[in-house]
């Protein structure tokens, strides 16, 4: 029998039981107390009638008591299926539906949006609110767990059942079910103990718990990691969390990385502690890069992953992100690092040929830390999770060094004139311009180039603007002719999803439209 994902944490807490584990402003609860708590509410749940396996939800802002439900649904022997607090209704719908979620656990915040949602979801056999009045005849939790034991229950949990159910693909049609096991978690996590190993960790959780911030919380509970838990993103309490908790580990997606840089309390942060500011999520301009590892020094961290595979298949570390400052060497800085010791990434071409060194193609992962395929869709599994591995959907290559590149997302790529263009490498030189915030290039239908070339720019606080000839002609400078954007506009903020990705989908339909609003 091997180990559950819970399993992980009560090891962690064996650790040190009087070792803070979460820390949510003046709230401290202990690994012990922690444990204990997950305890009783997984005693409820089996109570309750909750089988393992069973599909639990949870919608919630990161806070102490989010983290609570998730261990206690996995001590449970349940499915966590995570659900981003920002969310639309009809989001967190069509994803309650489609993983056939049995239990919804959520903050009173969302109490009027969960009336319209269990109305809807006919496999919600429980509603619970954590934290407050709930609706209808939805219990409370203090009322759920009455009586209940905080002794472990003695549930057997199969290596090879769900710990998790999580939805990928938002951005570019309807959410998938990315099915991962027990078993994959235990190989997630050996990478990161051996990666992010520190005698005595501080995690700051600043993005939602949903995503990457939940699964590396999950993950250094293993090692017995303190979680500073933030309850949204926002750069100045951020940037002082730091200093006060002396944090040593963190993760942000690159547009809050780049909102964190900007901040002006920057030039005062203490982040003599920090030992991973570790970014990933999508391409970083080797521009902020180089901004990004001045002040962050060794610190910072890059990585490439994704919800089949897990967060770091490719690492590249402070060290080498210096040194490649240091010497010029701008193919490393563009690049994702060299893939994990415990994955193969191949270079695959349209016949499924591998490609060599320096020619593109798309990214196919092979390794132990893979899903299991796509919940309720053959079709995408069988596309997707292959015999030689999992097609990621990525495009890009290895240089001579053995590091890899992504250009780009396959659906993303632009045809124009018959030219391929990659829309990060447009984006890496517009980030080049110190007035630039973030920004977004797209493929427009067009009669003459079949797409044209079109970007998007989010302006720093405080910028008044910038001539559409500058930036044409910084483009000019560092692209070919045919990769120049045919069309610039500004818009107050680019359009994001739940955990802060650009949505190009939306850009470009409100381009099509000549709609601008975000």
């Amino acid at each position: 029998m091997g180990l559950s994902l819970i399993d992980f944490f009560d090891n962690g807490a064996a650790r040190d039981p009087a070792r803070p584990c979460l820390v949510f402003g003046d709230e401290t609860l202990t690994y012990g107390e922690t444990q204990r708590e997950s305890c009783r509410l997984a005693n409820a749940l089996v109570s309750a009638g909750i089988r393992p396996g069973a599909p639990v939800a949870v919608i919630a802002s990161n806070s102490m008591l989010a983290f609570i439900c998730v261990l206690g649904a996995l001590r449970a022997g349940a499915t966590w299926v995570p659900v981003n607090a920002r969310n639309a209704t009809e989001e967190t719908v069509y994803i309650l539906n489609h993983t056939d979620a049995e239990v919804l656990l959520y903050s009173a915040e969302f109490a009027k949006q969960v009336s319209d949602i269990t109305a809807r979801c006919a496999t919600i056999e429980l509603a619970i609110c954590i934290d407050g009045e709930g609706t209808g005849d939805h219990p409370k939790l203090s009322d759920f767990l009455e009586g209940a034991s905080a002794e472990s229950c003695d549930i057997r949990i199969d290596p090879e059942a769900l710990a998790t159910l999580a939805c990928s693909g938002g951005t570019t049609g309807f959410p998938k079910g990315v099915m991962t096991t027990h078993r994959t978690w235990g190989y997630r996590i050996a990478e990161v103990l051996s990666r992010l190993a520190h005698p005595a960790p501080v995690n700051l959780v600043a993005a939602p718990m949903t995503h990457g911030a939940g699964a590396s919380a999950l993950e250094m509970m293993a090692m017995g990691a303190v979680h500073i838990v933030q309850p949204g993103f926002d750069p100045a309490a951020i940037i002082d969390a730091i200093g006060r908790y002396g944090v040593t580990h963190m993760f942000l997606p690159p547009t809050a990385l780049y909102r964190v840089l900007a901040h002006p309390a920057m030039a005062t942060g203490d982040f003599s502690s920090l030992r991973y500011m570790i970014c990933g999520g999508a391409p970083i301009s080797p521009d902020r890069l180089r901004e990004a590892s001045a002040a962050f020094g060794d610190a910072l961290h890059i990585g490439y992953g994704g919800t089949e595979f897990g967060g770091g298949i490719c690492w590249m570390t402070g060290r080498e992100i210096a040194e490649g400052i240091a010497n010029g060497d701008e193919e490393r800085l563009r690049s994702s690092g060299h893939p994990s010791p415990l994955t193969r990434v191949d270079i695959v071409g349209a016949d499924g040929e591998r490609l060599p060194d320096g020619e593109a193609g798309e990214l196919v992962v092979s390794g132990y830390v893979l899903a299991s395929g796509y919940y309720k869709n053959p079709e995408e599994t069988a596309n997707s999770f292959r015999a030689d591995g999992f097609y990621t959907g990525d495009i890009g290559f290895k240089d001579g060094s053995g590091r890899v590149h992504i250009s780009d997302r396959r659906k993303d790529m632009i045809i124009s004139g018959g030219f391929n263009v990659y829309p990060s490498e447009v984006e890496r030189v517009l980030m080049m311009h110190s007035g630039i915030q973030d920004c977004a290039v797209v493929g427009l239908p067009d009669p003459e180039w079949g797409e044209a070339v079109s970007a998007v720019i989010e302006l720093k606080a405080g910028h008044a603007g910038i001539p559409v000839e500058d930036l044409a002609a910084l483009c000019r400078k560092h692209l070919a002719g045919y990769k120049v954007p045919k069309s610039f506009e500004t818009w107050d903020t680019l359009p994001r999803s739940p955990v802060g990705k650009v949505l190009k989908r939306v850009i470009r339909d409100r381009m099509a439209a000549g709609t601008v609003a975000a």
